[in-house]
C-alpha cells in the first residue's frame, strides 16, 4: 500500500479526482490533462575508508530502518550534484570534510517514507576525507562505527542497494 498508484489520488495540479495511473510510471489528469511521472531521486552514499581498511558505517538514527548499518549520505537537493551532494551530507552526518572522492556505482532502490514508495538512484562514491579528528554523529545518524568489510553483517544493512554498493567497493579498496 506504498505504492504512489495507491497513495496519490489527486491531481497536484488542479485537485481533480480524476487522477488515473497507467498501469506503468505515470499519471494522467483527465480534468486538466497534467502528466505526472513517477521517477527515481537521486541519493548518494559514501564509502569511507580508514588507515587499517575499515568501512565507515553509520546507525540510522529513524525509520526507515532505524537502528541498521547504513553507509554516510542521503538525498541530492535540487539543483545540487551528486559530488556536492555527497561533501554536504559528510559534513552534515559527520561533521568530515570530504577532500577527494571518485564514483564507484549506482544501484536501484525503493525507500518507504511516511508510508510512500520513493524510488532512488543511489550512487556510491568512495571517500577520502581531511581527517577523523572531529568526527562526531549529528543529524539524521544516532552513531558509526568503523568494520572489517570481511566482517559485516549484510543483515544489518539497511538496504540491498547500500550492501551493493559496500560490495562493489571492497574491489577499489
Amino acid at each position: 500500500m506504498t505504492q504512489p498508484q495507491d497513495v496519490i489520488k489527486y491531481c497536484p495540479k488542479c485537485g481533480s479526482p480524476h487522477f488515473i495511473f497507467d498501469g506503468s510510471k505515470s499519471f494522467k489528469c483527465h480534468s486538466c490533462q497534467f502528466h505526472f511521472f513517477i521517477n527515481s531521486a537521486c541519493a548518494v552514499a559514501a564509502v569511507i575508508v580508514n588507515s587499517k581498511g575499515e568501512i565507515l558505517l553509520t546507525r540510522r538514527a529513524f525509520d526507515p530502518e532505524k537502528g541498521k548499518l547504513d553507509l554516510p549520505g542521503g538525498f541530492v537537493d535540487p539543483m545540487e550534484s551528486a559530488e556536492e551532494s555527497v561533501k554536504r551530507e559528510i559534513k552534515e552526518e559527520l561533521n568530515l570534510d570530504v577532500i577527494h572522492l571518485k564514483y564507484i556505482c549506482s544501484f536501484p532502490n525503493e525507500y518507504i517514507f511516511s508510508a510512500f514508495s520513493v524510488f532512488t538512484t543511489d550512487l556510491g562514491y568512495l571517500c577520502e576525507v581531511e581527517s577523523f579528528e572531529n568526527m562526531h554523529a549529528k543529524d539524521d545518524i544516532s552513531g558509526f562505527e568503523f568494520i572489517d568489510p570481511a566482517k559485516i553483517d549484510y543483515r544489518e544493512i539497511s538496504s540491498e542497494s547500500i550492501s551493493n554498493i559496500i560490495k562493489a567497493s571492497e574491489k577499489l579498496i
